[in-house]
């Protein structure tokens, strides 16, 4: 497929990848990426990221795409929720008004769907009542094993306020996180280097997370996390860097016996909050039980 577009006042200030995924094809994220990567589209004639915020009048070029085009259809790559994932949706709702909603996300479930990850929480919501006849538009993602709060605009205007406050660091997260080990500090600030690689490309991008020690044993510990950065996988890598993983982390981990046995990735994102025209919101997302069991198990607590 060989094609370019010029853009008018309706996509100014998108995402390249979702104005492709809007106005092209819905396919999914990982295709993109791999095509943007390789320079199959591009805008103005240079390679840009997934992440260009285009302009009006940017010329956006596609040339051999690796994607099936012709005949495809917007469900073909969607995953279709059953009974069972629409019956659980309505407890998973924690905000709902006209412009975004937020909702505890399950353990398990990918944010959005791609070539690894079939069910996902935006396919769900499309198919729920909250979201009749309204687009779903994710703004920032959690780990498909990682639980809590999550923020999903229900209109372009907010998807973009929303992604511009992330962007400026005027929303806050707070993650409950238990970790292998004991920890030497009460409290601090873990700076690093985390590197990640665009096609053969590697890119370094500076990560910071705050955190607090709430309580500790000789086998555990019990953190508070407020990343500063949102790198990806960023408090996972950060804190096996540091030398405690967080129990259940099957990608990075130390492979130790406490880890092996920990079937649940002990991360909760706890807390969410923003200000938008003076407004203040705060969110809190209802700890799992599996996370609060532990926690009992090895006398551990939320202070």
């Amino acid at each position: 497929m060989n094609k370019t577009f010029i853009i008018d006042d309706d996509f100014v200030g998108a995402r390249l990848d979702r104005w492709f995924k809007k106005k092209v094809c819905d396919v999914p994220q990982s295709l993109i990426e791999k095509n943007i990567r390789k320079g199959n589209i591009r805008v103005n004639k240079k390679k840009e990221k997934g992440s260009y915020r285009i302009k009006k009048n940017d010329y956006i070029y596609l040339k051999n795409l690796k994607l099936t085009i012709k005949k495809i259809n917007k469900e073909t790559f969607r995953y279709v929720p059953t009974k069972r994932d629409l019956s659980l949706s309505s407890s998973l709702f924690i905000e709902n008004n006209e412009n975004f909603v937020v909702i505890n996300k399950p353990a398990g479930i990918a944010v959005q769907g791609g070539t690894k990850s079939k069910k996902n929480i935006l396919d769900i919501l499309r198919k729920t009542k909250e979201f009749l006849n309204l687009t779903p538009y994710i703004v920032h993602r959690i780990d498909k094993e990682t639980t809590g709060v999550l923020i999903i605009a229900k209109n372009r205007k907010y998807a973009q306020l929303f992604t511009s406050l992330f962007r400026i660091r005027k929303i806050h997260k707070s993650y409950l996180g238990v970790v292998v080990g004991g920890f030497n500090k009460s409290k601090g600030t873990l700076i690093d280097d985390l590197y990640y690689y665009e096609g053969n490309r590697k890119i370094k991008s500076r990560a910071i997370t705050h955190f607090t020690l709430m309580d500790s044993n000789n086998n555990y510990s019990l953190l508070k996390l407020n990343p500063e950065t949102g790198r990806k996988h960023q408090l996972r890598k950060q804190l096996l860097m540091y030398g405690n993983p967080i129990l259940g982390d099957e990608k990075y981990n130390l492979l130790t016996k406490k880890n092996k046995n920990m079937k649940n990735l002990m991360l909760h994102a706890h807390k969410i909050y923003f200000k938008i025209n003076d407004l203040k919101y705060n969110f809190t997302a209802e700890i799992p039980e599996y996370f609060n069991r532990f926690l009992k198990e090895k006398h551990l607590k939320i202070y």
